[in-house]
């Protein structure tokens, strides 16, 4: 997989399918599709589909969806080129331990952060936190996109895809884009500005 992507996926896969060098059936344009994310540097021959090495160390994912986020995740539709998948609890179970050797933990981020109502739970006892959102991204349907206090902070991208802004900065980048990675570092050492004085002057 290339880390140094564009600043938007999904328009550059847009173009990839409507591009007529990447064929005129469904599965030579879910190739070029899939040739965006893990072969953005035209450097890869072919994907090998049996290699479960990680050369960015991006398993820890894995691991947290263990220990931290255990998602309840299934699909069953007959308009997927994906097989229907029913979610089992006993599934996770089994490749937590047989991964990892460990027994998965659903009921922790709740637990630990609440979660049931965000807003409240976290307003009692959370600080200098960015939540940041695109707004192109699926995930942010369940993110926090207003302001918790003055230290819990929504900043909110129309245009943002999936963690855009935490993306390596390219000569491609938007405006918009730029000025949200500098709010949010104006933000953070804002944070830290405060940190150091109240530590020197207590």
């Amino acid at each position: 997989m290339n880390l140094e992507h564009p600043f938007s996926d999904m328009e550059e896969m847009c173009k990839a399918i409507d591009d007529p060098s990447s064929g005129n059936n469904t599965l030579e344009k879910l190739y070029a599709v899939a040739n965006i994310f893990y072969n953005y540097t035209g450097e890869a021959e072919c994907f090998d589909l049996l290699d479960d090495s990680d050369p960015h160390d991006l398993g820890g994912w894995s691991w947290q969806a263990c220990t931290e986020m255990v998602l309840l995740t299934d699909g069953s539709t007959d308009d997927s080129i994906f097989p229907a998948y029913n979610y089992t609890y006993n599934d996770t179970l089994q490749y937590c331990q047989s991964s990892f050797n460990i027994t998965p933990r659903p009921s922790w981020a709740p637990t630990e952060f609440g979660g049931r109502d965000i807003h409240r739970d976290l307003k009692h006892f959370g600080s200098n936190i960015i939540f940041s959102n695109g707004l192109r991204d699926p995930w942010s349907g369940g993110g926090v996109l207003k302001n918790i206090s003055k230290s819990i902070v929504a900043i909110v991208a129309e245009e943002g895809a999936h963690h855009t802004d935490l993306r390596f900065s390219t000569s491609e980048d938007p405006k918009w884009l730029e000025d949200m990675r500098e709010k949010e570092v104006n933000i953070i050492s804002m944070w830290l500005s405060q940190y150091h004085h109240d530590l020197h002057y207590s």
